[in-house]
Protein backbone atom coordinates (compact mmCIF):
# COMPACT_ATOMS: atom_id res chain seq x y z
CA UNK A 1 0.00 0.00 0.00
CA UNK A 2 1.30 3.44 -0.96
CA UNK A 3 1.70 5.56 2.18
CA UNK A 4 2.78 9.18 1.64
CA UNK A 5 4.96 10.91 4.20
CA UNK A 6 2.53 12.87 6.37
CA UNK A 7 3.44 16.56 6.70
CA UNK A 8 0.01 18.00 7.55
CA UNK A 9 -0.16 17.76 11.34
CA UNK A 10 -1.91 21.11 11.73
CA UNK A 11 -4.91 19.56 9.96
CA UNK A 12 -5.03 16.46 12.16
CA UNK A 13 -2.65 14.01 13.78
CA UNK A 14 -2.35 10.21 13.87
CA UNK A 15 -3.81 8.50 16.90
CA UNK A 16 -1.16 7.70 19.49
CA UNK A 17 -1.03 3.94 20.24
CA UNK A 18 -1.32 4.63 23.98
CA UNK A 19 -4.46 6.67 23.33
CA UNK A 20 -5.93 3.84 21.28
CA UNK A 21 -5.25 1.40 24.13
CA UNK A 22 -7.02 3.68 26.60
CA UNK A 23 -10.06 3.87 24.32
CA UNK A 24 -10.38 0.19 23.41
CA UNK A 25 -12.32 -0.94 26.51
CA UNK A 26 -15.02 1.61 25.64
CA UNK A 27 -15.49 -0.11 22.29
CA UNK A 28 -16.32 -3.38 24.04
CA UNK A 29 -16.89 -4.42 27.63
CA UNK A 30 -17.30 -0.85 28.89
CA UNK A 31 -20.37 0.81 27.44
CA UNK A 32 -22.28 2.52 30.24
CA UNK A 33 -24.18 5.80 30.05
CA UNK A 34 -22.49 8.20 32.47
CA UNK A 35 -25.90 9.39 33.69
CA UNK A 36 -26.95 5.89 34.80
CA UNK A 37 -26.88 5.07 38.52
CA UNK A 38 -25.67 1.48 38.24
CA UNK A 39 -22.09 0.18 38.08
CA UNK A 40 -21.81 0.56 34.31
CA UNK A 41 -22.87 4.20 34.54
CA UNK A 42 -20.61 4.90 37.52
CA UNK A 43 -17.63 3.49 35.60
CA UNK A 44 -18.37 5.78 32.67
CA UNK A 45 -18.73 8.79 34.97
CA UNK A 46 -15.42 7.94 36.67
CA UNK A 47 -13.68 7.70 33.28
CA UNK A 48 -15.03 11.11 32.24
CA UNK A 49 -13.99 12.65 35.55
CA UNK A 50 -10.46 11.27 35.13
CA UNK A 51 -10.25 12.61 31.58
CA UNK A 52 -11.50 16.00 32.74
CA UNK A 53 -8.69 16.12 35.29
CA UNK A 54 -6.15 15.21 32.59
CA UNK A 55 -7.35 17.97 30.26
CA UNK A 56 -7.36 20.48 33.12
CA UNK A 57 -3.82 19.54 34.14
CA UNK A 58 -2.58 20.00 30.56
CA UNK A 59 -3.71 23.65 30.53
CA UNK A 60 -3.30 24.63 34.17
CA UNK A 61 -7.01 24.78 34.94
CA UNK A 62 -9.33 23.24 37.53
CA UNK A 63 -11.33 20.20 36.37
CA UNK A 64 -14.62 21.96 37.07
CA UNK A 65 -13.65 24.57 34.45
CA UNK A 66 -13.48 21.99 31.62
CA UNK A 67 -16.57 21.57 29.43
CA UNK A 68 -16.34 18.71 26.94
CA UNK A 69 -17.55 19.36 23.39
CA UNK A 70 -17.39 17.62 20.02
CA UNK A 71 -14.30 19.64 19.06
CA UNK A 72 -12.78 23.08 18.70
CA UNK A 73 -15.51 24.47 16.46
CA UNK A 74 -18.26 23.70 18.95
CA UNK A 75 -16.20 25.05 21.85
CA UNK A 76 -15.56 28.34 20.04
CA UNK A 77 -19.25 28.66 19.18
CA UNK A 78 -20.24 27.85 22.75
CA UNK A 79 -18.20 30.67 24.19
CA UNK A 80 -19.06 33.32 21.60
CA UNK A 81 -22.76 32.56 21.26
CA UNK A 82 -23.20 31.44 24.84
CA UNK A 83 -21.69 34.63 26.23
CA UNK A 84 -23.49 36.90 23.78
CA UNK A 85 -26.85 35.36 24.68
CA UNK A 86 -26.52 36.66 28.25
CA UNK A 87 -25.02 40.07 27.47
CA UNK A 88 -26.56 43.24 26.16
CA UNK A 89 -25.51 43.61 22.49
CA UNK A 90 -22.41 45.72 22.03
CA UNK A 91 -19.07 45.39 20.28
CA UNK A 92 -17.51 42.00 19.59
CA UNK A 93 -13.96 42.00 18.22
CA UNK A 94 -12.02 39.14 16.65
CA UNK A 95 -8.64 39.24 14.96
CA UNK A 96 -8.62 39.30 11.16
CA UNK A 97 -6.86 35.92 11.04
CA UNK A 98 -9.24 33.87 13.20
CA UNK A 99 -10.43 30.42 12.18
CA UNK A 100 -13.87 30.37 10.47
CA UNK A 101 -15.42 28.80 13.58
CA UNK A 102 -14.68 32.07 15.38
CA UNK A 103 -15.34 34.51 12.53
CA UNK A 104 -18.66 33.03 11.45
CA UNK A 105 -20.44 32.94 14.84
CA UNK A 106 -19.19 36.49 15.43
CA UNK A 107 -20.73 37.53 12.11
CA UNK A 108 -24.00 35.84 13.04
CA UNK A 109 -24.24 38.08 16.11
CA UNK A 110 -24.48 41.14 13.86
CA UNK A 111 -28.04 40.05 13.01
CA UNK A 112 -28.78 40.20 16.74
CA UNK A 113 -27.68 43.81 17.11
CA UNK A 114 -23.97 43.32 17.80
CA UNK A 115 -21.27 45.42 16.17
CA UNK A 116 -18.41 43.32 14.78
CA UNK A 117 -14.87 44.67 14.53
CA UNK A 118 -12.05 42.69 12.94
CA UNK A 119 -8.71 43.58 14.48
CA UNK A 120 -6.10 44.13 11.79
CA UNK A 121 -2.76 42.34 11.82
CA UNK A 122 0.63 43.47 10.56
CA UNK A 123 2.62 41.98 7.70
CA UNK A 124 3.90 39.21 9.96
CA UNK A 125 0.44 38.20 11.13
CA UNK A 126 0.62 39.70 14.63
CA UNK A 127 -2.24 41.80 16.02
CA UNK A 128 -1.55 45.42 15.07
CA UNK A 129 -1.11 47.52 18.23
CA UNK A 130 -2.82 50.65 16.91
CA UNK A 131 -5.75 48.65 15.52
CA UNK A 132 -6.15 46.91 18.86
CA UNK A 133 -6.11 50.22 20.72
CA UNK A 134 -8.81 51.55 18.40
CA UNK A 135 -11.00 48.54 19.15
CA UNK A 136 -10.41 48.87 22.90
CA UNK A 137 -11.68 52.44 22.72
CA UNK A 138 -15.07 50.96 21.81
CA UNK A 139 -15.07 48.96 25.07
CA UNK A 140 -15.82 45.57 23.45
CA UNK A 141 -17.87 43.12 25.48
CA UNK A 142 -16.29 40.10 23.78
CA UNK A 143 -12.85 39.66 22.19
CA UNK A 144 -11.41 36.50 20.63
CA UNK A 145 -7.82 36.06 19.50
CA UNK A 146 -6.11 32.76 18.72
CA UNK A 147 -2.89 31.79 20.45
CA UNK A 148 -1.25 30.16 17.40
CA UNK A 149 -2.37 30.58 13.81
CA UNK A 150 -3.23 27.35 12.02
CA UNK A 151 -1.64 28.44 8.72
CA UNK A 152 1.42 30.53 9.59
CA UNK A 153 2.01 29.22 13.12
CA UNK A 154 2.37 32.82 14.35
CA UNK A 155 1.94 33.34 18.09
CA UNK A 156 -0.01 36.22 19.62
CA UNK A 157 0.81 37.94 22.91
CA UNK A 158 -2.45 36.77 24.42
CA UNK A 159 -1.62 37.66 28.06
CA UNK A 160 -1.08 41.33 27.12
CA UNK A 161 -4.20 41.42 24.95
CA UNK A 162 -6.29 39.74 27.63
CA UNK A 163 -5.09 42.12 30.35
CA UNK A 164 -6.14 45.10 28.24
CA UNK A 165 -9.57 43.59 27.52
CA UNK A 166 -10.13 42.78 31.19
CA UNK A 167 -9.18 46.34 32.16
CA UNK A 168 -12.00 47.57 29.91
CA UNK A 169 -14.49 45.15 31.48
CA UNK A 170 -14.70 42.77 28.51
CA UNK A 171 -14.54 38.99 28.25
CA UNK A 172 -11.56 37.47 26.47
CA UNK A 173 -11.59 34.17 24.61
CA UNK A 174 -8.62 32.36 23.08
CA UNK A 175 -8.60 29.56 20.51
CA UNK A 176 -5.56 27.47 21.53
CA UNK A 177 -6.35 24.48 19.32
CA UNK A 178 -3.08 24.68 17.37
CA UNK A 179 -0.93 25.56 20.38
CA UNK A 180 -1.66 22.67 22.74
CA UNK A 181 1.00 19.99 22.51
CA UNK A 182 3.46 22.27 20.71
CA UNK A 183 4.06 24.84 23.44
CA UNK A 184 3.13 25.41 27.06
CA UNK A 185 -0.50 26.48 27.39
CA UNK A 186 -1.50 27.88 30.79
CA UNK A 187 -5.08 29.04 31.28
CA UNK A 188 -4.17 31.19 34.30
CA UNK A 189 -1.09 32.78 32.74
CA UNK A 190 -2.98 33.64 29.55
CA UNK A 191 -5.51 35.54 31.63
CA UNK A 192 -8.48 34.67 29.42
CA UNK A 193 -12.07 33.89 30.35
CA UNK A 194 -12.42 31.05 27.86
CA UNK A 195 -9.91 28.73 26.18
CA UNK A 196 -10.57 26.24 23.37
CA UNK A 197 -8.59 23.01 22.87
CA UNK A 198 -9.12 19.99 20.64
CA UNK A 199 -8.22 16.30 20.79
CA UNK A 200 -7.33 15.41 17.21
CA UNK A 201 -4.55 18.03 17.04
CA UNK A 202 -2.61 16.24 19.80
CA UNK A 203 -2.79 12.61 18.60
CA UNK A 204 -6.15 12.05 20.22
CA UNK A 205 -9.40 10.94 18.55
CA UNK A 206 -11.58 13.02 16.29
CA UNK A 207 -14.84 14.25 17.79
CA UNK A 208 -13.64 15.53 21.16
CA UNK A 209 -12.67 18.98 22.38
CA UNK A 210 -13.14 21.24 25.35
CA UNK A 211 -13.95 24.77 26.37
CA UNK A 212 -12.11 25.79 29.51
CA UNK A 213 -14.19 28.56 31.05
CA UNK A 214 -13.72 30.80 34.06
CA UNK A 215 -16.38 29.99 36.67
CA UNK A 216 -17.29 33.66 36.88
CA UNK A 217 -18.45 33.67 33.25
CA UNK A 218 -22.07 32.79 32.55
CA UNK A 219 -22.87 31.08 29.26
CA UNK A 220 -26.13 30.01 27.67
CA UNK A 221 -26.02 26.43 26.32
CA UNK A 222 -26.04 25.74 22.60
CA UNK A 223 -27.70 22.37 23.23
CA UNK A 224 -30.42 22.10 25.88
CA UNK A 225 -31.61 18.83 27.31
CA UNK A 226 -30.38 16.55 30.06
CA UNK A 227 -28.04 19.07 31.64
CA UNK A 228 -24.73 17.34 31.09
CA UNK A 229 -21.48 19.34 31.29
CA UNK A 230 -22.70 21.85 33.88
CA UNK A 231 -25.90 22.36 31.86
CA UNK A 232 -23.80 23.83 29.04
CA UNK A 233 -23.67 20.86 26.67
CA UNK A 234 -26.55 18.41 27.00
CA UNK A 235 -26.40 14.98 25.43
CA UNK A 236 -25.01 11.57 26.33
CA UNK A 237 -21.25 11.90 26.55
CA UNK A 238 -18.94 10.27 23.98
CA UNK A 239 -17.04 8.39 26.68
CA UNK A 240 -14.63 6.66 24.30
CA UNK A 241 -13.50 9.92 22.66
CA UNK A 242 -13.34 11.78 25.97
CA UNK A 243 -11.15 9.06 27.49
CA UNK A 244 -8.86 9.27 24.46
CA UNK A 245 -8.72 13.06 24.70
CA UNK A 246 -7.72 12.85 28.35
CA UNK A 247 -4.93 10.39 27.61
CA UNK A 248 -3.73 12.51 24.68
CA UNK A 249 -3.55 15.56 26.97
CA UNK A 250 -1.49 13.60 29.48
CA UNK A 251 0.96 12.58 26.76
CA UNK A 252 1.04 16.04 25.12
CA UNK A 253 2.60 17.65 28.20
CA UNK A 254 5.35 15.04 28.60
CA UNK A 255 8.80 15.89 27.24
CA UNK A 256 7.39 19.04 25.64
CA UNK A 257 10.75 20.82 25.46
CA UNK A 258 12.45 17.89 23.73
CA UNK A 259 9.57 17.53 21.30
CA UNK A 260 9.64 21.23 20.47
CA UNK A 261 13.40 21.14 19.94
CA UNK A 262 13.03 18.23 17.49
CA UNK A 263 10.34 20.07 15.56
CA UNK A 264 12.46 23.22 15.45
CA UNK A 265 15.30 21.26 13.85
CA UNK A 266 12.94 20.02 11.14
CA UNK A 267 11.54 23.51 10.61
CA UNK A 268 15.00 25.07 10.27
CA UNK A 269 16.20 22.37 7.84
CA UNK A 270 13.07 22.75 5.74
CA UNK A 271 13.26 26.55 5.58
CA UNK A 272 16.94 26.49 4.65
CA UNK A 273 16.13 24.20 1.73
CA UNK A 274 13.14 26.28 0.69
CA UNK A 275 15.28 29.42 0.63
CA UNK A 276 17.61 27.71 -1.84
CA UNK A 277 14.61 26.99 -4.06
CA UNK A 278 13.57 30.64 -4.05
CA UNK A 279 10.57 30.28 -1.76
CA UNK A 280 9.10 33.07 0.32
CA UNK A 281 8.46 31.95 3.88
CA UNK A 282 5.57 33.80 5.45
CA UNK A 283 5.95 35.28 8.96
CA UNK A 284 9.59 34.18 9.16
CA UNK A 285 10.39 37.16 11.41
CA UNK A 286 7.59 36.50 13.93
CA UNK A 287 7.42 34.13 16.91
CA UNK A 288 5.93 30.90 15.52
CA UNK A 289 5.15 27.32 16.36
CA UNK A 290 8.23 25.17 15.88
CA UNK A 291 6.45 22.74 13.55
CA UNK A 292 4.92 25.06 10.93
CA UNK A 293 6.28 26.31 7.61
CA UNK A 294 3.99 28.35 5.32
CA UNK A 295 5.64 29.27 2.04
CA UNK A 296 5.01 30.24 -1.58
CA UNK A 297 6.95 30.08 -4.80
CA UNK A 298 5.91 32.86 -7.11
CA UNK A 299 4.18 31.76 -10.30
CA UNK A 300 3.40 28.24 -9.00
CA UNK A 301 -0.21 27.52 -8.01
CA UNK A 302 -0.39 26.13 -4.49
CA UNK A 303 -3.19 23.63 -5.12
CA UNK A 304 -1.41 22.27 -8.18
CA UNK A 305 1.82 21.88 -6.22
CA UNK A 306 0.03 20.11 -3.36
CA UNK A 307 -1.39 17.61 -5.85
CA UNK A 308 2.03 17.01 -7.43
CA UNK A 309 3.64 16.47 -4.04
CA UNK A 310 0.91 14.08 -2.98
CA UNK A 311 1.58 11.94 -6.05
CA UNK A 312 5.29 12.11 -5.22
CA UNK A 313 4.57 10.74 -1.74
CA UNK A 314 4.33 13.81 0.50
CA UNK A 315 1.06 14.96 2.10
CA UNK A 316 1.04 18.74 2.61
CA UNK A 317 -1.67 21.42 2.45
CA UNK A 318 -2.42 24.64 0.65
CA UNK A 319 -3.80 26.25 3.82
CA UNK A 320 -6.37 25.47 6.49
CA UNK A 321 -7.99 22.04 6.11
CA UNK A 322 -11.30 23.51 7.29
CA UNK A 323 -11.26 26.00 4.40
CA UNK A 324 -9.84 23.75 1.68
CA UNK A 325 -13.07 23.80 -0.33
CA UNK A 326 -12.81 27.57 -0.67
CA UNK A 327 -11.04 28.61 -3.91
CA UNK A 328 -10.23 32.03 -2.52
CA UNK A 329 -6.68 32.79 -1.34
CA UNK A 330 -5.86 32.33 2.34
CA UNK A 331 -7.74 34.92 4.38
CA UNK A 332 -4.79 34.94 6.79
CA UNK A 333 -2.35 35.98 4.08
CA UNK A 334 -4.77 38.52 2.64
CA UNK A 335 -5.16 40.05 6.12
CA UNK A 336 -1.36 40.26 6.28
CA UNK A 337 -1.33 42.28 3.07
CA UNK A 338 0.03 39.50 0.85
CA UNK A 339 -0.90 39.99 -2.81
CA UNK A 340 -3.68 37.60 -3.88
CA UNK A 341 -1.64 35.93 -6.61
CA UNK A 342 1.19 35.07 -4.24
CA UNK A 343 -1.31 33.97 -1.59
CA UNK A 344 -2.74 31.45 -4.09
CA UNK A 345 0.75 29.95 -4.33
CA UNK A 346 0.87 29.20 -0.61
CA UNK A 347 1.68 25.72 0.69
CA UNK A 348 1.76 24.66 4.34
CA UNK A 349 4.06 22.04 5.81
CA UNK A 350 3.37 21.07 9.44
CA UNK A 351 5.59 18.51 11.12
CA UNK A 352 4.79 16.00 13.83
CA UNK A 353 6.90 14.15 16.37
CA UNK A 354 7.21 11.14 14.08
CA UNK A 355 8.79 13.09 11.22
CA UNK A 356 12.53 12.88 10.57
CA UNK A 357 15.23 14.86 8.80
CA UNK A 358 15.01 12.23 6.05
CA UNK A 359 11.37 13.23 5.56
CA UNK A 360 12.44 16.85 5.18
CA UNK A 361 15.18 16.02 2.68
CA UNK A 362 12.83 13.82 0.66
CA UNK A 363 10.21 16.55 0.60
CA UNK A 364 12.71 19.16 -0.59
CA UNK A 365 13.98 16.82 -3.32
CA UNK A 366 10.43 16.12 -4.55
CA UNK A 367 9.59 19.81 -4.40
CA UNK A 368 12.62 20.75 -6.48
CA UNK A 369 11.82 18.13 -9.11
CA UNK A 370 8.19 19.21 -9.39
CA UNK A 371 9.10 22.88 -9.55
CA UNK A 372 11.31 22.17 -12.55
CA UNK A 373 8.48 20.42 -14.42
CA UNK A 374 5.88 23.05 -13.46
CA UNK A 375 8.14 25.88 -14.60
CA UNK A 376 8.71 24.12 -17.90
CA UNK A 377 4.95 23.79 -18.41
CA UNK A 378 4.45 27.45 -17.47
CA UNK A 379 7.13 28.54 -19.97
CA UNK A 380 5.55 26.46 -22.74
CA UNK A 381 2.12 28.00 -22.04
CA UNK A 382 3.39 31.57 -22.35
Amino acid sequence: MFTPVYLDHNATTPLDPAVREAMLPWLGVRFGNASSRHEYGRAARKAIDEARAQVAAAVGAHPTEVIFTSGGSEANNLFIKGAAALLKPGCIAVSAIEHPCVREPARQLVRQGWQLDEIAVDGSGRVDASAFEAVLAKRPRLVSTMLANNETGVLQDVPALAAAVRAQGGWMHCDAVQALGKMKVDFRALGVHGLTVSSHKIQGPLGAGALVVDKRVELAPLVAGGGQERNLRSGTENVMAIVGFGKACELATRDLDARSAHLAVLQGRCEAGLAQLGARIFSADAPRLANTVFFAIEGIDGETLVGKLDRAGFAVASGSACSSANPEPSHTLVAMGVEAGLARSAVRVSFGVGNTTQDVDGFLKALGENLASLRTLTAMAV
